[in-house]
């Protein structure tokens, strides 16, 4: 992030605020997928290769495809129940 850009006084003006939280977000965005790719790897990778070689034959080919479909729809699941979770907290709070 270069921050060369913002006044002497480090205060933003609104828009330069919202550029500043967007580019945030997408570097939160890209760390979490980041991390969530790393740990899907290295799970179904434990599971599903007891003996790593050259080649994967296809037993171990398709346990690492359903590996990795049942953690990305678990993660989808929980990552939309939290959601909701979230926005019942904050309509409460309101």
């Amino acid at each position: 992030m270069d921050f060369s850009s913002l006044p002497a006084g480090g205060k933003m003006d609104s828009a330069t605020r919202e550029q500043l939280m967007s580019q945030v977000k997408q570097q939160i965005a890209l760390a979490n997928a980041q991390e969530l790719l790393q740990k899907m790897s290295e799970k179904c990778y434990k599971k599903c290769i007891p003996k790593p070689g050259t080649t994967l034959d296809s037993s171990e080919q398709k346990c690492i495809a359903m590996c990795m479909d049942r953690y990305m729809d678990t993660w989808n699941l929980v990552s939309r129940v939290y959601s909701q979770r979230l926005q019942r907290e904050s309509s409460r709070m309101s």
